[in-house]
């Protein structure tokens, strides 16, 4: 049967799901609206803003934030909804939940934190997913374009990190399944990313090229092994990264994203994945400025074998380029994918309503369970005993960093270690040499490093001065060391050996600053292990 170049063209929009943005002017939303409705495009991506989005989409703007982010998200998809003739399938990175992209929503724990949970309680990533599939079914969203399967095998890596489950391969397959199960029970479509492995990188794909020395029996050994897992498991989309492999592009950096090599013969015929794959964000630098001619990198990208071609910025060149160079029954293998990843989300059938309500207070039992079981104990000297000894002798004193002294971990500790308390907000309103002064009184400091940031970036935003402060600490008083953040920051902390005690605590959440407190008072086991390897000073 012969089909009509218009009726082929409104096929080949299914492949583009364009970036779109909740704090979008109204102009903008009619923009996406005509693509909707003049080129039947397969789906969206949502972002917070156009400051916040991937690059940095329009210069450095300033992120604004609004309380009725999720009041708009639900409005602008039902909208959007209603301008398509074919239902679009709404996608959002929402790796540690709705709160990655949208304020005041739901957030649970980074996937490192979940790493840090033993084997045995690998239900309760299956819970994440759920709860997170639940979340993204109440703002309309259907496809999550989450987990990482990426093993955090280098410490340098500047946008993987938190995000991995950790560097034991066996784990990250694992935990990484779990979460595709628990959103796929109730019909949530997720996506392992970023293939063939952005663990061992160096470099931000969102600045420039990251490059993968391997080769592929080393692919097969470590980076590749939770994306076969994922395979067995019938994962519904692959993510392709935007990054180098050499081996297997005869030595040449092309990126993986617009490689036959590494999407058809790798992917496809070696690992015999029939599932949809779907390219990392087509406006990333390492791609984008590839190209000049408008539609080319949207044809090469599809070319190399991708079937969703996410945050495609030239839609309409792209649909012709396509048009003009890609085989009719290449056309209709993507087109099938789509529509059948658009069957399993349950919205060919026109159930594509917003059902709305969030459930906070679930969210907040999952993540304390995770809390009880999470918190890593790395170093033990009876650090408990120490400072009730101290306290009853009026020698111990608390000591916050980047929170005021009215946190959750100190008032729980207040109910039987009540001391005096000093913090360290930042250094503007805080005076470094006077806490030192006041702590010279005291023999035994507990203290609570809040890391400012997830991202390693600037040692974390963690001040030179207050690691001067931990390091002077350490060396003259008996230190008692919890940190709520990012593992990763624990070695750019100077002689952290010599703390009497050391916890990692992951996250600053209210729940599991509390149980942190409780854990402390009560003297409990710390099931929590390490996910990654980490030298401290």
């Amino acid at each position: 049967m012969k089909i009509t170049a218009e009726a082929l063209k409104q096929k080949i929009g299914q492949f583009f799901f364009p970036a779109v943005f909740i704090n979008d002017t109204e102009e903008n939303i009619q923009e996406t609206e005509r693509l909707i409705k003049e080129y039947n495009i397969g789906g969206l991506t949502f972002f917070h803003s156009r400051a916040s989005a991937a690059t940095n989409y329009e210069s450095k703007k300033k992120v604004v934030f609004n309380d009725d982010s999720y009041e708009k998200i639900k409005a602008l998809i039902t909208r959007y909804q209603k301008a398509a003739s074919t239902p679009l399938l709404i996608s959002i990175d929402a790796e540690w939940g709705l709160a990655m992209r949208i304020e005041k929503t739901p957030q649970y724990p980074y996937a490192i934190t979940l790493g840090a949970l033993p084997e045995n309680k690998a239900d309760l990533v299956y819970e994440v997913g759920k709860q997170i599939g639940l979340d993204l079914k109440a703002a309309g969203i259907q496809y999550n374009l989450s987990p990482l399967a990426d093993i955090n095998n280098n410490p340098n890596n500047p946008v993987i990190g938190y995000r991995s489950f950790g560097e034991n391969k066996e784990k990250v397959a694992d935990f990484a399944v779990e979460y595709l199960k628990g959103m796929s029970e109730i019909g949530v479509l997720g996506c392992l990313k970023h293939f063939p492995g952005h663990g061992n990188t160096n470099v931000d794909s969102h600045l420039g090229l990251p490059v993968l020395k391997e080769t592929l029996e080393e692919l097969m050994e470590n980076e590749l092994y939770p994306f076969i897992k994922g395979i067995e498991n019938n994962v519904d989309s692959i993510m392709i990264g935007h990054l180098a492999v050499p081996s297997l592009n005869d030595g040449k950096d092309t990126s993986a994203t617009l490689s036959k090599v590494v999407i058809q013969d790798l992917l496809r015929n070696k690992l015999g994945y029939e599932g949809l794959v779907i390219s990392d964000a087509l406006n990333m630098h390492s791609v984008s400025k590839l190209y000049e001619t408008k539609g080319q990198l949207e044809w090469e990208a599809f070319n190399a074998g991708n079937d969703v071609l996410c945050f495609a910025e030239n839609v309409p060149e792209g649909i012709e380029a396509i048009y003009k160079n890609a085989s009719p029954d290449r056309i209709f293998e993507s087109f099938n994918r789509i529509m059948k990843a658009k069957e399993k989300a349950g919205i060919l059938s026109g159930n594509t309503a917003v059902s709305g309500e969030l459930d906070f207070e679930k969210t907040s039992k999952i993540n304390l369970e995770i809390a009880q079981n999470a918190i890593t104990k790395i170093i033990d000297n009876s650090s408990s005993e120490l400072a009730f000894e101290a306290q009853k002798n009026n020698k111990l004193a608390k000591l916050s960093l980047y929170k005021k002294t009215e946190n959750t971990f100190f008032k729980t500790l207040n109910s039987e270690l009540p001391s005096p308390e000093f913090a360290f907000e930042n250094l503007e309103v805080s005076e470094i040499s006077s806490i030192k002064k006041e702590l010279e009184n005291f023999e035994t400091i507990l203290i609570s490093l809040f890391v400012p940031k997830a991202k390693s970036l600037n040692n974390f935003e963690i001040d030179n001065e207050v690691l001067e402060l931990l390091s002077d600490l350490l060396q003259t008083k008996k230190c008692i060391v919890y940190v709520f953040g990012n593992p990763y920051s624990l070695p750019l902390i100077p002689n952290l050996k010599k703390a009497s005690g050391l916890v990692e605590a992951y996250q600053d959440f209210e729940e599991f600053q509390k149980t942190a407190g409780i854990q402390f008072l009560e003297k409990n086991n710390f099931d929590g292990v390490l996910p990654v390897n980490i030298e401290i000073q």
